[in-house]
């Protein structure tokens, strides 16, 4: 480095305000980059609670109940609303930071791993591509066993230095002087700031900060600058495109295949720019890597002496230079990521080079990516009245759902993965999540749910073809999903406490299809989207009801219908004693939602026009005997109940009760009692226990008054009484062993046991956060509990409903916790939703379209664009 751009650095205290990202505070501040609210400075920020809705777990008396300590890390007293900070590092909680620090787009992820780190126990560096499926073959006791699973992609961030020929960098190895992680949720940037001593006595700040490009889908960005500062010496950088990855993540998987990935090529494409190139090796998706690495100091590019780097599946550079102390050298790394899945390109690795040139240095990207995502942030808009930790944790929510399935998913034909694009566990796959998430999806970008509804028809050949096999008629779409749409539920499973590898049944949770259904419908509500119904959702919705009704039978001794050997959403009872991979029969909630697909289905048929449903009919061959059929099951659907309670499914009366409180005193977790279980040659099964909400189900997606309407077509009255009654049945004999069982039973309670409800709904905040499993966040976040923490707030708790034409409000919100605030669109209408404690107020954006029907307690508006309407409570 010459004397003269040593002469213009910055001295090193100005190089620590670079989380001002070089002048773009300004340009928001000036108005260029809109945003909702400028955050609170930290020495400014109020500290008061929420009101008495504090993130906790509820295994204590209220009093008793402090934040835990990592939930503690995010809502410090003062802390900025929308930053989440680690101070200190600590190796034993690095994989849950890892996931809650992944930073991605919707298309791609990147876990939080250090940009120097490798898989070594304590970090997991991972990149994963939305749809980018791999599938492999294992042989366990004789027995082929196959798993697809999402594939970690190569490490785009592999970034290290050294001293003087010393040691490459290892956080293990040197004196940790301070050290911070931040994520800024408003820009979805992570920073790593930390100072350190080596064994020879060099202390060094170093500053990182990337990025995955909300703006451009298939641009990443890295910054790490090294401060010397008291040292002058030499200084090398190496930075990598390394392929040399596997899925290794999930320990219990680890017994398994986990390679997925071969090379294709390397190659240096210019003096600063390298591509990888690698190819899923059962699938054949190409994956191609490219990567600008450049030095920098004070705004002019500093030479370096350079050796490319080619070491099998690694490719990049070596660089050295003379530092000096106190002036700081910035290395930027801009990566463009392109697959053989993407559309309108002509080869992924041919892309990747031709865009990288075509990409400015990070800050440019930078204002680009904060601009879009200040566009998100206002249709995702949520506030409540403090600003403090509760919004800070909706907020973390709701940047992951948003880095899961974005604007830029909407072309690639892909699904909602379980854990997100931020870990392996479930393999990344497609579950009935979707079903806690797309409420939230369906009121702010409802083109993003239409697009994932789609994936789902797209595989509806498949699920005619696995319903045809299994004797029945219509689609049965399977429980776990990835890439097209066969069932990918695993046939075997290791309980990790027995260390025995199990049948897995749970491939009987047909469920699954009516939550598609579901979904089909409450899209349909919100948006109004005929032409979604008539092309696709219609589709979907007569043939998931063609198959409830043929999965049903009838019984002469009830004179009633039943389904037999299927799994409820309790995920425990996969059989009877005895009896254990048979699965049960007549599960209540399986049941009634049954006979309310049968009932949409022909409903769906009635909204459609004529040409379109005598074409639809046809092409189905529905005749009028099945759908008389369809109302028949649909009314005489039989539903178990005993002792003035819903049953779980037919039998379950007969079951032992549990000894809790022994097996509370004899574990310190007992979420998973169907492992302990069977790790004491015990069975799950024979017992009235949940893992989650299962009957209760029925009440979190239906109204009171929607369920006593549909059992009573079936026959049956539920007395009022019977909803709290059946609700403290289940609630007492669950283990709460799912993230999602928090957001039921909180959904379910808020009604008529509001404070109890706070209580799950602080669960159900902290289940990541505070990783209340015990060590299942480091393997991906929990995306529908995420999801469903905030719907709990927007739906739940403002009491809003979507159904006969009309948005309807109903609120239950304490006075006391001030004013909630939200936006939605709903017909096409961009509304902002008030409640507090005395009113409800309903503000339309300007526009065009035909004005709405607002109801609040048997109080009926029409909203007009740019009307304002006000509620009393």
């Amino acid at each position: 480095m010459d004397d003269s751009l040593a002469e213009r650095s910055r001295p090193e205290r100005e190089l620590l305000q670079i989380e001002a990202d070089r002048g773009l505070a300004q340009r928001v501040a000036a108005g260029r980059v809109p945003r909702r609210r400028t955050p609170t400075p930290e020495s400014e920020a109020p500290a008061a609670p929420f009101g008495s809705l504090p993130p906790w777990s509820p295994a204590a008396p209220a009093e008793e109940r402090p934040m835990s300590d990592q939930t503690q890390q995010h809502t410090k007293p003062g802390a900025d609303p929308w930053a989440v900070r680690y101070e200190g590092y600590d190796p034993d909680d690095e994989g849950r930071r890892e996931s809650l620090c992944t930073v991605g787009n919707g298309y791609l992820a990147t876990r939080g791993a250090a940009a120097e780190s490798v898989a070594d126990g304590i970090h997991y560096p991972g990149t994963y591509g939305a749809g980018i499926y791999n599938r492999l073959e294992d042989r366990i006791d004789d027995r082929v066993v196959e798993n697809e699973s999402l594939v970690n992609l190569p490490n785009w961030l592999s970034t290290s230095f050294r001293i003087e020929g010393g040691p490459w960098f290892d956080l293990a190895a040197v004196e940790i002087l301070d050290y911070q992680q931040k994520l800024d949720l408003r820009r979805a940037v992570l920073t790593r700031r930390f100072r350190v001593r080596d064994e020879a006595g060099h202390t060094t700040a170093i500053i990182e900060r990337r990025l995955v490009s909300m703006d451009d889908k298939h641009a990443c960005a890295l910054e790490v600058t090294y401060v010397p500062e008291d040292w002058s010496g030499r200084l090398e950088i190496r930075s990598v495109l390394d392929g040399t990855v596997t899925n290794a993540l999930v320990e219990r998987y680890r017994a398994l295949s986990g390679d997925h990935l071969d090379l294709l090529r390397t190659a240096e494409l210019s003096p600063d720019s390298v591509l990888l190139e690698m190819v899923t090796n059962q699938s054949g998706i190409r994956v191609a890597m490219a990567a600008r690495i450049e030095v920098w100091g004070n705004g002019y590019r500093v030479g370096t002496e350079r050796h490319l780097v080619e070491e099998g599946e690694v490719v990049g550079y070596q660089l050295a230079l003379e530092a000096r102390q106190s002036v700081p050298v910035t290395l930027e790394k801009i990566v463009t990521v392109f697959t053989s899945r993407d559309q309108a390109v002509s080869e992924p690795a041919a892309e990747a080079a031709t865009w990288l040139p075509r990409l400015s240095r990070f800050d440019d990207l930078l204002e680009r990516h904060v601009l879009v995502w200040a566009h998100l942030w206002e249709r995702f808009h949520l506030d409540l009245a403090d600003d403090g930790p509760v919004t800070q944790i909706l907020r973390l929510h709701l940047l992951h759902l948003l880095q899961s399935v974005s604007p830029n998913s909407v072309d690639l034909d892909v699904g909602v993965p379980a854990r997100g694009l931020h870990g392996e566990a479930y393999r990344g796959h497609i579950f009935w999540d979707e079903l806690f998430i797309f409420p939230v999806l369906n009121l702010r970008l409802p083109l993003l749910t239409r697009s994932l509804l789609r994936y789902r028809y797209r595989r509806l050949p498949e699920a005619r073809v696995a319903a045809h096999q299994a004797g029945y008629a219509g689609a049965m779409f399977p429980w776990q999903s990835g890439s097209d749409g066969r069932e990918e539920n695993q046939r075997l499973h290791l309980n990790p406490i027995s260390g025995r590898w199990l049948p897995d049944p749970t491939l009987r949770q047909r469920h699954v299809g009516i939550a598609i259904a579901y979904n089909v419908w409450q899209y349909y509500q919100v948006t109004g989207d005929r032409e979604f119904l008539v092309h696709y959702g219609a589709e979907m919705l007569l043939e998931i009801a063609r198959f409830w009704a043929s999965i049903a039978s009838y019984d002469r001794a009830r004179g009633r219908y039943v389904i037999r050997g299927v799994m409820g959403p309790d995920e425990f009872h996969t059989g009877y004693p005895g009896h254990e991979q048979d699965g049960i029969d007549n599960n209540a909630y399986t049941n009634v939602m049954a006979s309310w697909v049968l009932r949409k289905g022909l409903e769906t048929l009635r909204l459609l026009p004529a040409q379109e449903r005598h074409e639809l009919v046809e092409r189905l061959a529905l005749r009028r005997e099945e759908l008389q059929r369809w109302e028949e099951v649909a009314r005489r659907l039989y539903v178990p109940f005993h002792d003035g309670v819903i049953s779980q499914f037919e039998g379950y009366e007969d079951l032992e009760e549990f000894d809790w409180e022994g097996y509370r005193h004899k574990y310190a977790d007992i979420q998973r009692l169907d492992r302990i279980l069977e790790a004491e040659n015990d069975s799950v099964n024979r017992y009235k226990v949940s893992k989650q909400a299962d009957a209760l189900m029925l009440f979190y997606l239906l109204s009171a008054d929607e369920l006593r309407e549909l059992l009573g077509h079936l026959g049956y009255r539920l007395a009022p009484e019977d909803i709290p009654r059946t609700i403290h049945y289940y609630l007492d004999r669950t283990s709460h062993g799912s993230t999602l069982s928090a957001v039921v039973h909180g959904w379910v309670l808020a009604r008529s046991e509001r404070l109890r409800a706070l209580e799950f709904v602080g669960q159900a905040l902290e289940s990541d956060v505070a990783d209340l499993q015990g060590g299942t966040t480091r393997e991906g976040i929990h995306l529908a509990s995420m999801a469903g923490s905030v719907d709990l707030l927007q739906r739940c708790f403002s009491g809003l409903e979507l159904r006969q034409d009309q948005l309807h409000l109903t609120p239950f919100w304490p006075e006391s916790l001030g004013t909630m605030e939200f936006t939605i669109r709903y017909r096409e209408h961009p509304l902002t939703v008030r409640v507090r404690g005395s009113c409800a107020e309903v503000l339309a954006g300007p526009g065009r379209q035909r004005p709405i029907e607002v109801v609040c307690r048997g109080q009926v508006a029409e909203v007009a664009p740019g009307a304002r309407v006000s509620f009393p409570l």
